[in-house]
């Protein structure tokens, strides 16, 4: 496996656990749909959280936050909608990204972004 693809499944890792204690419940990771994939799928005060985990090493060239694209979004929602279907929830949809990045001490530092997104940006 690649370096990146470690850093990205250590960020993933970091991001489940900051979500955990956070008092979200984890219903599913790495969900694909078609082409999509959805990072991860939580739980909280009855609203489903569709997260995307975005991880660099530095932010020289953009945040992480920054490298999620229309089409990104277009992706996630469609695997979102999918996920409703499938699992017959009808739960209020909120998209949140999640950005790790390393400070100057190598330390990873989580930014949880809220509703960072909507539906409605795909369009």
């Amino acid at each position: 496996m690649a370096g990146h693809n470690d850093f990205g499944k250590i960020a993933e890792d970091l991001a489940v656990d900051f979500l955990s204690k956070n008092g979200y419940t984890i219903l599913v990771r790495n969900f694909r749909f078609q082409k999509a994939e959805i990072d991860i799928i939580a739980e909280k005060d009855n609203l489903l959280i569709v997260v995307e985990v975005k991880a660099r090493s530095t932010d020289a060239f953009m945040l992480p936050q920054e490298a999620v694209t229309k089409t990104k979004i277009k992706s996630i929602v469609s695997a979102a909608n999918h996920y409703l279907e499938e699992f017959n929830r009808n739960n209020e949809v909120r998209f949140d990204i999640i950005s790790v990045l390393p400070d100057d001490k190598k330390k990873l530092i989580i930014e949880h972004i809220t509703d960072a997104f909507e539906a409605l940006d795909a369009n």
